[in-house]
């Protein structure tokens, strides 16, 4: 018997076609004054849910950005207090979430999360803020959404891109969390249980965008993945994706989905009975995990290689630099010279490969 320790976060779950109807409802359980937020791209969305509000929509913050620059997370937060708002509604996906948790980490104010993509940011009380190209996270209970509308209605206009990646970041979450030092028998559950839900549910988005029951497995699979990273420490896969995102501004969930396969080869010796549930939950118990993951992604057409996405190949000594300077717990032990020839094989989009022996 293995001991552990699990601590259920606070927060209420809607899941369901058509539940942002529930929107008015649902604030209303938070506060009376409520500032609407989402990023440009969103706003014809962020629009309806403020007309769903009526008068409890006080205002609206449209300039959410990827990476939360601190700049940015100051201006909502002043327009929140100038508003006298007693809580937010974030409407999209990680950007906005975490849009929202800024002004949380700083007023305390509770969040109604309606996603709009698979991150899973919803369902963690994980922040994070970037500030002079370094990406700063922590955790905090305040910053942990109260109330999450899932209405899969809502990701039909994904493009299958972002569909893709969105998803293999939450599949990311779980896969993390079955080696995670805090590791425990129900987030392992779910965590196994993510993966198969994504991996079933992401090509047939791939293949057919419109595909309603595809689009409610993956945001169930989603959950699962935000529930695992809220719950348990994550490693290495998210520290390297931290710094290619912080410091060199690359999209969060298509720099999650180049990486991933890599460091669970990376992990491979380390973590042998964690990888085995990933390999089942990927559909063949008898392969190897990454393997199968970098074919998965490669089937669904999205980006595998870091200089597809932007990454300059003369950075990569600075990622190795700040994630063995400052590192997170990892099964494996971290060698500089595994962790470039990792990034190597990322930034070509080459098959991922043990690299430490």
């Amino acid at each position: 018997m293995t001991p552990f320790e699990y601590e259920s976060p606070a927060s209420r779950v809607v899941f369901g076609p058509g539940c942002m109807a529930q929107l008015a409802a649902e604030t209303a359980r938070l506060g009376r004054r409520t500032l609407v937020l989402c990023t440009p791209e969103q706003l014809a969305l962020a629009e309806q849910a403020r007309g769903l509000l009526a008068e409890a929509a006080v205002g609206l913050f449209d300039r959410a950005k990827m990476h939360v620059p601190k700049p940015t997370a100051d201006e909502a937060v002043a327009l929140a207090r100038e508003l006298r708002v007693d809580c937010t509604v974030a409407v999209g996906g990680g950007s906005t979430i975490g849009l929202a948790k800024a002004i949380a980490l700083e007023l305390g104010l509770p969040i109604l999360a309606l996603p709009t993509t698979y991150a899973g940011s919803e369902m963690t009380p994980v922040w994070g803020l970037t500030e002079s190209g370094l990406k700063r996270t922590g955790r905090d209970a305040r910053v942990q959404p109260r109330t999450v509308l899932y209405d899969p209605d809502l990701t039909l206009t994904l493009p299958p891109e972002m569909s893709v990646t969105s998803g293999i970041n939450s599949m990311a979450h779980c896969i993390e969390g079955l080696y995670s030092q805090s590791a425990n028998p129900l987030t392992s559950l779910m965590a196994e249980e993510g993966i198969r839900a994504l991996a079933a549910s992401l090509p047939r988005l791939a293949r057919t965008p419109q595909d309603r029951d595809a689009r409610g497995d993956a945001l169930y699979g989603a959950w699962l993945g935000g529930a695992v990273l809220g719950a348990v420490g994550m490693a290495l896969h998210h520290k390297l994706c931290h710094v290619l995102g912080g410091s060199f501004n690359l999209p969060h969930a298509q720099t999650h989905t180049i990486v991933i396969a890599h460091v669970v080869a990376y992990n491979a010796f380390a973590a042998g009975g964690a990888l085995q549930r990933v390999a089942h939950a990927l559909g063949d118990a008898e392969r190897d995990p990454a393997q199968q993951l970098y074919e998965l992604i490669a089937g669904t057409g999205v980006p595998l290689a870091l200089k597809e996405i932007g990454m300059p190949e003369s950075g990569l000594a600075e990622v190795v630099r700040q994630a063995t300077a400052n590192p997170h717990y990892n099964p494996a032990p971290l060698r500089a010279d595994a962790l470039h020839r990792l990034l190597h094989n990322a930034y070509h989009g080459h098959r991922p490969e043990p690299v430490l022996g």
